[in-house]
């Protein structure tokens, strides 16, 4: 899987960040919704089959020819098995479907990428798992795997892929999302990623781990550390990584709710962070 990813997006040319600011007025602004855990039908399978939970999404389409040479952001779907009995919040559904279609659309606007306007909902056992080499999953905290599906994430991540989890809080959070990796990757660990790592210099320069807090909250929550936690195969691939003690997909479902928090978290951390570790990882 992974060699021909690696050819396809090893062009990729990325524009200035600054047209997100200039690309807000998409979305209208002002009114606050609830993102949390929603019930999505079993047969669904993207996102834009749901509706908005916040101001809107965009939409776009690819030229004719195009349509399966796209980037699809793929979110997780684990709720075949029960929830950990340790889980306090959150779900797969977290932020669903506005992050997903926002963050898709910030990859088209501001990279050479072409990117699937719908955006995909995918279990571990789906047989077409391995078209998508990035995975999302929200709130892993609440998290629960059957045995057919830490094996079929096994598989996924050894031949290539990656998956990117936030959205998880606090010391119990961490150590059950470390305890699980040892189910799925035996032998594995998670270390902290330096923010001397290429990553943080991929497109933005990022200089610092900073947190995006919930919109309701708006402010770092104190006494949190933010953690990037990463898990590396034999060669030194980033197969996992986890942005520990932050929300930063509210950051990309929230941007047309309030002009502070867009600018202050949407803007300067969860957007330019995600793009950099989806241009890192789909050319390395």
């Amino acid at each position: 899987m992974r060699a021909p990813l690696l050819r396809r997006w090893s062009g990729l040319i990325v524009l200035s960040l600054a047209a997100i600011a200039a690309g807000a007025v998409v979305f209208a602004q002002g009114r606050f919704f609830r993102g949390g855990p929603v019930y999505v039908p079993p047969g669904t399978r993207t996102a834009r089959e749901l509706g908005t939970r916040s101001t809107g999404t965009p939409d776009w389409d690819n030229p004719s020819g195009f349509h399966a040479d796209v980037f699809t952001f793929a979110r997780l779907r684990y709720d075949a098995a029960p929830r950990p009995p340790t889980s306090r919040r959150g779900g797969w559904t977290t932020d669903l479907p506005d992050a997903d279609l926002n963050l898709s659309y910030r990859l088209q606007q501001l990279t050479s990428l072409r990117v699937d306007p719908n955006a995909r909902l995918v279990r571990p056992t789906d047989p077409d798992l391995a078209e998508f080499p990035f995975l999302f999953a929200s709130a892993p905290g609440a998290m629960g795997l059957t045995a057919g599906e830490i094996v079929a994430l096994r598989t996924y991540l050894l031949n290539g892929g990656f998956m990117l989890m936030t959205d998880f809080w606090g010391d119990a959070d961490l150590e059950y999302v470390e305890r699980l990796f040892k189910e799925i990757l035996p032998g594995s660990r998670f270390e902290e990623l330096p923010i001397e790592h290429p990553l943080y210099r991929m497109v933005v320069n990022i200089r610092e781990k900073a947190q995006v807090p919930n919109i309701h909250i708006g402010l770092k929550i104190p006494n949190t550390q933010i953690h990037h936690r990463v898990i590396f195969d034999a060669k030194g691939r980033i197969m996992v990584m986890g942005l520990h003690n932050s929300d930063d997909s509210d950051g990309w479902e929230r941007e047309g709710e309030n002009h502070e928090y867009f600018e202050k978290y949407a803007e300067k951390i969860a957007y330019p962070l995600a793009i950099n570790i989806i241009v890192y990882v789909m050319t390395h």
